[in-house]
């Protein structure tokens, strides 16, 4: 039986990154088809940790990762450790980041895609086909055509369904979310730079019957004999990870019996814990330097894959997600140009670089197996570590996207923006619970609200946004700033307004009037399409 959809947008692929595209795009009104090659989500661990900016993007979706049970936060010391038990580096993963959240969260997988899960179903307009493996992707001036065919339940090979469902998906745009193998990359002749990294790593996870506890909550030891990784695998469990040595056999390696005797040392026993997966798996560094191809869009692992020493690949998925919706939406409006979508590629690619590249740093030092090499790697870093240990724990990352729909000349555009406490409407908390999330927000200083004229509150008005003063409670602000977050932030940096886009990045900051307006334009160019802003140049004449 042959069958036709018509959507919006079809996503290929139901990991978290397709599942966040689905809810994202649903909420926003889109008409969603999404294929899955099977039946069911795969039941066991494999991402286990997200950080304070992922957490901020759950909260689109009410999932409050302070207060989930299905998420935890140790604040406890993240150490680097040689051979000798001796702390090389401490990276910060106590701190709490300028967000209002946690430097590092521990999570299980499954339990998070089905939360997502639940959300789909809340939204008529989301299509999820399980079971279905694409076959044909192609694409036109007007939209793309995804074809697909039914395969075999319980299968671990593709085995065609006979007389299953065969059909296609006719849609405006497609998003490639189907993971390393991408076939809607693979389809549109994009290949990826390989960095030439490729270590092979034993991942075990396990549900202890009564939880363990060691040195610290999470630990890297960087032993030459065994490169291993000791951390949380999410509320009740624990992960492991084992480097394989040169020579040494995979298959033999990752078997029930040598998993059960590398964990024996950690009080891991068949009658102390449940073993959920030990998987064999190959660590490599890759990524695309064009992520749309026409109306094709590739995120997450099929745009790009790196080591997990950063704990970034699922966070770099779902980045590129949240980026790309709010811009998919201003295209699909008619509002926006597709260089919208290039500004997305240029600014996802970028920043993923950083995280691949910095991951196969962390990667070069760990993986060490040569004595001597690690002796003069513990010296250097012991040495480091002697005078970083005075401050406090190594600062965590705060990376630049590429360049795009931010002010580039801005020292403070190009990143995450801060949240405090507010008060607002009679509501208090953080201020994308009270306020709103995932829309453009001008926050001003009280005195400088007039300093947008109403031409350009109208183009904020025209793309959803709004512009609202912050200060203290007495000052006329309509956001009441509770602890001052805004004020001293406003003061260190010597500003007065800032633009937050609906993907919490900072897409400017402005003293005055003059600054304000001029900054304002240079984004709204890149927003509003040549015929959108010629109906609001007409609105303000």
């Amino acid at each position: 039986m042959s069958t036709v959809y018509k959507a919006d947008v079809v996503v290929n692929g139901l990991g978290p990154v397709g599942l966040m595209a689905c809810i994202l795009l649903g909420r926003r009104g889109y008409t969603v088809h999404a294929v899955e090659r099977w039946h069911e989500q795969y039941g066991r661990p494999r991402a286990v940790t997200f950080d304070h900016e992922i957490a901020r993007v759950l909260g689109m979706l009410g999932i409050d990762a302070d207060n989930d049970p299905g998420i935890e936060h140790h604040g406890d010391h993240y150490y680097w450790l040689n051979a000798d038990d001796e702390i090389l580096l401490e990276p910060d993963w106590i701190s709490t980041e300028s967000n209002g959240y946690h430097n590092r969260y521990w999570f299980n997988q499954p339990e998070l895609e089905r939360r997502l899960l639940v959300l789909i179903e809340t939204l008529p307009n989301v299509h999820v086909h399980y079971g279905r493996e694409t076959v044909s992707f192609e694409q036109d001036a007007d939209g793309v055509t995804l074809g697909f065919r039914e395969i075999v339940r319980g299968t671990t090979v593709v085995d065609f369904a006979e007389g299953g469902e065969t059909g296609e998906i006719r849609a405006s745009y497609a998003i490639g979310a189907d993971g390393a193998n991408s076939f809607i990359r693979r389809s549109v002749g994009l290949e990826m730079t390989d960095l030439g990294f490729l270590f092979t790593w034993l991942i075990v996870d396990t549900r202890p019957f009564e939880y363990p506890h060691y040195r610290t909550a999470h630990f890297q030891i960087c032993d030459p004999s065994r490169p291993t990784t000791v951390v949380p695998g999410g509320p009740g469990r624990r992960r492991w990870e084992w480097m394989l040595l040169p020579g040494e056999d995979p298959v033999q390696f990752g078997s029930e019996e040598n998993v059960w005797r590398l964990l024996e040392p950690w009080g891991m026993r068949p009658d102390t814990a449940e073993l959920e997966r030990a998987a064999v798996t190959r660590f490599e560094a890759k990524y695309l330097e064009r992520w749309r191809a026409g109306r094709a869009l590739l995120v997450g692992d099929a745009a790009h894959l790196m080591p997990p020493f950063a704990g970034e690949g699922m966070c770099a998925g779902l980045r590129d997600v949240v980026n790309l919706v709010w811009r998919l939406d201003r295209v699909l409006q008619g509002t926006a140009d597709q260089a919208l979508l290039d500004e997305w590629s240029n600014e996802r690619r970028e920043q993923a670089k950083w995280y691949i590249e910095f991951s196969v740093g962390l990667g070069e030092v760990i993986c060490i197996s040569d004595p001597e090499q690690a002796a003069a790697r513990d010296a250097r870093m012991k040495a480091e570590y002697a005078v970083q240990s005075a401050v406090g724990p190594v600062p965590t990352h705060d990376v630049l996207l590429g360049n795009g729909t931010w002010i580039a000349d801005d020292p403070l555009a190009g990143t995450t923006s801060i949240q405090g406490r507010v008060a607002f409407r009679g509501r208090t908390g953080r201020f994308d619970d009270v306020v709103g999330r995932d829309a453009w927000f001008l926050l001003s200083a009280v005195g400088h609200e007039t300093e947008l004229d109403d031409t350009r509150h109208r183009i904020l008005d025209g793309i959803g946004g709004s512009a609202l003063t912050v200060g203290p409670a007495g000052s006329g602000a309509r956001v009441i700033d509770i602890d001052g977050t805004y004020a001293a932030w406003f003061a260190q940096h010597d500003v007065n307004h800032l633009l937050v886009r609906p993907d919490f990045y900072v897409a400017f900051t402005a003293r005055g009037a003059n600054q304000l307006a001029e900054r304002f334009d240079t984004i709204a160019a890149s927003v509003l399409s040549d015929s959108a802003a010629a109906d609001v140049e007409r609105i303000s004449a």
